[in-house]
């Protein structure tokens, strides 16, 4: 009876989890309200369904935010009518790595595309020594970091500047995209140390520019023949024009050499692995700037290769509908509030979207009886609520405006 029920339990458990609208499933920037944005195009997340194993996520491939012009840049963006399928259940790839190909590598939370530190073209077109986007293109990139590829697919090699707010160094980035593992892709802020102590850091990279003189080996020590040797390292060809300038160089930073780390984050309080868009001190994109050459964990089909990123969302997928989004009348353009995990076993966490107008809000935290346990002032940046000395049960969150506005959350702990 015991052993029955143990098997009982443990059922229900992995079906409450496989369920609950968990962070691959509430932290993209639903579009509610039609807003339109380049060529009055409709903007950001269209739809997003989800069954047990996979979440379904419709985007037109334009953002919220103003974008262009591209100096330089002849291409158009156009709607992309995609539906990105990422895994709820993301696994590390522990045999041979997929590379991250041409095209979207990913998907950005306001459904625009994630392109790798790539740009289509190599020295002699042998695919040996590849151009760096940002070096070679970066002329092109609006002030947002974006520009269109020549289908119309608008995109970002680099951090998406207008996504978040990159200036924030006192919060943990929030999720601003999933690579096609189905790992998330947080912002340039992390906790300094894995087990999630330490204070908020800037993720360093463990990339570095090789000390080389010529273009004859690759940074794996492989000796090239003279026919693919690389140019001569000159004020035309410096290095960093291509990626295989670069040598990762274990311990040298914060991440892995798929620009990632296994570590708690406010999203996955019990650990996820999770890449970090990768800068300077001075917000300048730094490689590999989001997925490095290889994806960490293992890639479904139906996102990459010729069509990719038009999947079929399967009958009976549930939509997600946002409940926890700042209501209307608080009338901020794209503004968005996450509220998660909800259920919660005590730590609550906010996020706010990027472009949230108002700055300073009052918090109050009242139980079912309506008993006032907290009250504070907040900014409105990523914060983390402790309900862990309260006991199980309903709870409401309300968030008060300077102006009046309110928003009001009903939060469960277990």
């Amino acid at each position: 009876m015991k052993k029955l029920l143990f098997l009982l339990l443990t059922s229900s458990l992995q079906l409450l989890t496989s369920t609950a609208q968990t962070p691959e499933i509430t932290s993209w920037i639903l579009n509610t309200s039609g807003e339109t944005g380049y060529n009055n195009i409709a903007s950001n997340v269209q739809s997003v369904h989800y069954t047990t194993t996979d979440v379904y996520v419709s985007a037109t491939c334009i953002p919220g935010y103003d974008i262009g012009p591209w100096t330089g840049n002849p291409n158009t963006p156009a709607n992309q009518n995609f539906v990105f399928k990422i895994t709820r259940n993301p696994q590390e790839n522990t045999g041979t790595k997929t590379a991250t190909g041409l095209g979207h590598i990913g998907v950005w939370s306001n459904g625009v595309s994630i392109f790798n530190a790539k740009d289509a073209f190599s020295y002699n077109n042998q695919g040996i020594w590849n151009q760096d986007a940002l070096p070679n293109e970066g002329a092109s990139f609006d002030d947002c970091l974006g520009h269109p590829a020549p289908n119309g697919e608008y995109h970002h090699h680099v951090n998406p500047t207008c996504l978040y707010d990159d200036q924030n160094s006192s919060a943990h980035s929030p999720i601003i995209g999933y690579a096609f593992d189905g790992f998330p892709i947080y912002g340039a802020y992390g906790y300094a140390n894995s087990d999630g102590s330490g204070g908020i850091v800037r993720m360093e990279t463990g990339y570095r520019l090789r000390s080389i003189t010529d273009r004859t080996t690759l940074a794996d020590g492989t000796v090239l023949t003279a026919g693919q040797y690389g140019p001569a390292i000159n004020t035309t060809y410096p290095l960093g024009k291509y990626i295989e300038d670069y040598e990762y160089v274990q311990g040298l930073g914060h991440l892995d050499e798929y620009n990632g780390r296994v570590c708690v984050t406010p999203e996955y309080p019990g650990g996820t692995y999770a890449y970090f868009v990768t800068v300077d001190e001075d917000l300048i994109p730094v490689y590999p700037y989001t997925v490095g050459k290889y994806y960490y964990g293992t890639v479904q089909s139906g996102n990459t290769g010729p069509g990719g990123g038009h999947n079929t969302i399967p009958g009976g997928a549930t939509e997600y509908v946002n409940t926890t989004g700042i209501n209307a009348e608080l009338g901020i353009k794209n503004a968005e509030l996450v509220v998660f995990p909800n259920p919660t076993e005590g730590i609550i966490n906010l996020s706010f979207a990027s472009g949230f107008a108002v700055q300073q809000l009052t918090l109050n935290v009242t139980d079912a009886k309506g008993v006032l346990l907290i009250q504070k002032q907040i900014a409105a940046t990523n914060q983390a609520i402790d309900l862990s000395i309260f006991p199980k049960g309903l709870y409401l969150l309300n968030l008060v405006s300077s102006e009046g506005e309110t928003f009001t959350q009903r939060v469960v702990k277990k």
